[in-house]
């Protein structure tokens, strides 16, 4: 498994770091932790600034970058000592480089922190989690880590709606070692028919419906039955409503440690317009999420 690692110091950071001994990563893996340094245009002459026709790079602050890997190596190897991990400092815009850099590696997962920001502030400046999110080709992890001991019971939630996202999401649970005892719920949402409009249905419509509940039961249990065979406590569970809010909700109540989902491919202007389940529930959530492609 190849696990590309962006660390920038940040608490959020570090809880990454952490929470890697909580996503049942296997003993041997290939890790490679990257840590940007932003660049700035430097103020203009007319401002009492530098000549800003430099044909040239300016120069950017690598040295805290370097250090920052160096920090974040000692911690991962400590922790996965059999891991081949190496780091490296970047200059530029930390999004686009996580992004071109798992172009370039191709790594298995990405796993980053999130800062936590507000709606608002990620509508304007947007967020990197977000950006690596809904453009890398990989699975992404946005990790949160919860205070707790990494030989502790792992609980998981796996959203699931029978597309190919989320099966590839139970099939990477069950791939993974996760400790005794460790639980997961395969959770499913469906939305109600309004009730005026439930109440006037034809028959067909009507039938559609039931056979469709009947076939989201059956998906949930049988997910649920693959992850017991592979060792966890596996629940099944649906609820009616918006499965943005319901899947961080029910994690929030159930003390989950990570939400897994599906990638589904939409297109910029999908996104836009519709919003991405997965992306929802990474920058709601108050857990790790993982989104699986």
């Amino acid at each position: 498994m190849k696990i590309l690692i962006a660390y920038d110091g940040s608490d959020c950071a570090e809880a990454a770091l952490a929470d890697l001994k909580r996503a049942g990563l296997p003993k041997n893996a290939e890790a490679l932790v990257i840590s940007i340094s932003e660049n700035w245009l430097p103020t203009p002459r007319s401002l009492g600034g530098v000549d800003t026709h430099y044909a040239g790079e300016w120069p950017g602050p690598l040295e805290k970058a370097e250090l920052m890997v160096t920090h974040a190596l000692e911690v991962i190897r400590a922790a996965f000592p059999h891991w081949v991990v190496t780091g490296e400092a970047q200059p530029g815009s930390p999004a686009t480089v996580v992004i071109e850099k798992a172009d370039a590696w191709q790594p298995d997962l990405i796993v980053l922190g999130s800062r936590g920001r507000s709606g608002l502030s990620r509508l304007i400046l947007g967020s990197v989690s977000t950006k690596v999110l809904t453009e890398a080709r990989c699975s992404v992890r946005v990790a949160r880590g919860r205070v707790r001991q990494a030989e502790t019971p792992v609980r998981l939630i796996i959203g699931v709606d029978g597309s190919l996202g989320a099966e590839a999401a139970v099939r990477s649970v069950i791939k993974r070692s996760w400790p005794q005892g460790s639980a997961a719920c395969v959770f499913a949402a469906t939305f109600p028919p309004p009730e005026i409009i439930a109440s006037q249905m034809p028959g067909s419509l009507r039938e559609w419906v039931i056979e469709e509940r009947e076939r989201v039961r059956r998906m949930v249990e049988s997910s649920a039955r693959d992850l017991a065979a592979a060792g966890l406590v596996a629940s099944p569970l649906i609820k009616e409503g918006d499965p943005k809010q319901l899947l961080c909700d029910e994690a929030e109540r159930w003390g989950a440690d990570c939400i897994f989902v599906g990638a589904k491919n939409l297109s910029r202007i999908d996104r836009f317009l519709l919003g991405s389940v997965s992306a929802a529930v990474a920058a709601r959530a108050h857990c790790s999420v993982e989104v699986v492609r």
